[in-house]
């Protein structure tokens, strides 16, 4: 049995993109979709040396994070292509993960701000500490933190996977909850 092809192509008059065919998911839909999966909060840092005479670190909220393999131990993450953080990652191999306790939400926020000029200001108002391993700040009250060597990119989509390899894992303790995000808000386990 043959389905009729479907007409792919826009409206000019309406200036409206065609919905997606059979077989296919639009934006909204998939990201209505997903959004029904809780995920963690992570908050992504790299040092960048090449940024003036000392350096700038950088970071970025995602929620695209997850282990990879214990043995070797391998972490992935996933940044936009063309993003600033991304850009960087091409260049510096090390960076760091902070896995964000409830209480940092504004954290989370502030790190997942687009157009922002500089994360120096933000960084200026993070308790942190630098990573011996990556170089990397490290946010302090963070549930977990990691510190990495990009193993593998793989160009998907409109994002990099990055795969690294895990060179330091430190937990803060048991007693915080975790950040959560989920329907497009930061939440927290009751």
């Amino acid at each position: 049995m043959t389905t009729p092809a479907a007409d792919h192509s826009a409206d000019p008059a309406a200036g409206t993109a065609a919905a997606p065919g059979p077989g296919e998911v639009g934006p909204e839909e998939f990201r209505a979709a997903l959004g029904q999966l809780a995920s963690g909060v992570v908050l992504l840092t790299a040092h960048d040396p090449e940024e003036g005479a000392r350096g700038e670190d950088i970071g970025m909220t995602a929620t695209a994070f997850l282990s990879v393999s214990l043995e070797p131990p391998l972490v992935l993450v996933s940044v936009r292509e063309d993003s600033r953080m991304e850009e960087t990652l091409s260049r510096v191999d090390h960076w760091a993960v902070s896995v964000l306790a409830a209480e940092q939400r504004v954290t989370a926020a502030r790190f997942a701000m687009k157009g922002r000029v500089s994360d120096r200001l933000l960084f200026a108002e993070l308790p942190h500490e630098r990573g011996a391993a990556s170089g990397a700040p490290l946010a302090t009250g963070a549930l977990a933190t990691v510190e990495c060597r990009t193993e593998q990119r793989i160009p998907a989509g409109d994002h990099v996977l990055l795969i690294g390899r895990v060179l330091s894992a430190r937990i803060a303790g048991p007693e915080n909850g975790p950040l959560m995000h989920f329907r497009g808000q930061y939440r927290q386990l009751d």
